[in-house]
């Protein structure tokens, strides 16, 4: 109870006063609001382990209940926040039905105070021990989850990787740098058919025009100066597996038409052959590119986006996801916790505080190192809002000019700099670096592999 923050939600003043007074000096952190109507601005707001809520309110919602009107509501967007009902006497058997609806308990007014706190310590328990067997699943890799997060935008996620998995469909993965497609793909392989099969992933995005091929299709002996041997490419690789091609939107046209080649025929030929040797595959694609950015045909085949995209998963960014937040920071803390052999047994109020105001540009990635780093500096068992940093590179404005150095360096030294810094500010993302460069796509790949970038 130390460390938790509970919010109670009753019109009653008194009551809250008296909760307050309770509580404070037995939990880390302690709300109280009279208005229903606030209860979820709360809860937008910061982590809460545990909800107290009143069963009526005079409030402008007639329902004829309002406590389970707001229990459906908290249970709807934060569905693994823990409620306890506050119920007169008479109104037991509302209770009861709460606890159908997703309570956890409830307690009867006018409490003893030594029962309320029983009863508050042995649900933060019980959430404690879910949060335990989730981290444990997730490492373990024992059934499912292998993704965490209890929100509802995560759990929609679920039921559609429930529905689609087992399918031999393709399926392009969309969604932002660092929100975890590579992990996405693994539970689709991990869920389908081919689960027992080999996983071939390959980030075709940084293959250049050169290499695609021969790293794809694979080549013979002699095919080119440096074939000294035949090599199998990861299409044969992956035969009767599945293969995950990511950062998918930054192929080239040419690039993309072999790739539609093979994907229409199911048969590569290895470079320097002439033999077609048939593939089996169930193909998984990733890119950070909206389906708006692939649909401009100056940039991607409409024929390649049909074959890639039978069906399409939005993997969300982390600002969307709520209390995910919280679940995927303890679990990165124990992580790095026995990563550094450091006793660290969770997080302060005001670093939770801290998680849950910041907007994560960096999306789950950006977490991660944050409590690498919170774990590295903290010199107490908990993390505080001073152990957390965020990063300055997920920080800078979109308009901040490229800044590159030209001290001591001559022309061609100087155009290496510039196609870096461009390439890194946008994420990899070749079009863009390629427009503020000022080349085109094509240009922009013989410099790539000029420099070897």
């Amino acid at each position: 109870m130390k460390k938790a923050a509970i919010l109670v939600v009753d019109d009653d003043q008194d009551l809250l006063t008296a909760v307050r007074i309770l509580l404070k000096p037995k939990v880390g952190h302690v709300q109280v609001e009279p208005n229903p109507e606030n209860l979820i601005g709360h809860l937008d707001k910061m982590a809460y382990d545990l909800v107290l809520l009143d069963m009526n309110f005079k409030s402008t919602i007639n329902t004829g209940n309002e406590g389970l009107f707001w229990l459906s509501r908290i249970k709807e967007k934060y569905p693994a926040i823990r409620v306890i009902m506050i119920t007169a006497y008479g109104a037991v058997d509302l209770a009861v039905k709460s606890l159908k609806q997703g309570a956890s308990d409830f307690v009867v007014k006018p409490w003893v105070n030594e029962q309320l706190l029983t009863t508050i310590s042995s649900t933060l328990s019980e959430n404690k021990n879910q949060e335990k067997k989730l981290k444990n699943d997730f490492l373990s890799g024992n059934g499912a989850p292998d993704i965490i997060g209890q929100s509802v935008i995560m759990d929609e996620l679920q039921y559609k990787l429930e529905k689609i998995a087992p399918t031999d469909a393709n399926i392009l993965i969309l969604g932002e740098n660092g929100t975890g497609k590579d992990l996405i793909a693994q539970a689709i392989q991990k869920r389908s058919l081919r689960s027992h099969e080999v996983y071939v992933k390959v980030d075709v995005g940084s293959l250049t025009e050169s290499l695609f091929e021969s790293e794809l299709f694979g080549y013979k002996k002699g095919a080119f100066t440096d074939a000294r041997e035949d090599r199998q490419g990861r299409f044969e690789a992956a035969h009767g597996g599945t293969l995950f091609l990511d950062e998918i939107g930054n192929i080239s046209l040419q690039q993309q038409a072999k790739l539609l080649t093979v994907l229409q025929n199911r048969y590569v030929t290895p470079l320097g052959s002439h033999q077609m040797i048939p593939v089996d595959i169930r193909l998984i694609t990733a890119t950070n590119a909206t389906l708006k950015v692939l649909a401009d045909e100056n940039r991607f085949r409409k024929d390649l986006i049909y074959r890639i995209n039978t069906v399409e998963i939005q993997v969300p960014p982390l600002r969307q996801r709520g209390q995910d937040v919280q679940l995927l920071a303890e679990y990165f803390l124990g992580l790095y916790a026995k990563k550094y052999n450091k006793r660290i047994d969770g997080f302060e109020s005001d670093a939770l505080k801290k998680l849950f105001a910041y907007h994560f540009p960096g999306n789950v990635r950006e977490l991660q190192y944050s409590i690498e780093r919170a774990v590295i500096m903290a010199d107490e068992v908990s993390i505080t809002g001073n152990d957390i940093f965020f990063s300055p590179i997920e920080q800078l404005p979109e308009e901040t000019p490229l800044d590159v150095s030209i001290s001591g360096s001559n022309l061609e030294e100087l155009e290496r700099k510039a196609i870096k810094a461009a390439i890194e500010r946008f994420n990899g993302n070749i079009s863009k670096a390629a427009k503020e460069l000022g080349l085109t796509r094509a240009a922009l790949y013989r410099r790539l592999e000029k420099y070897d970038i």
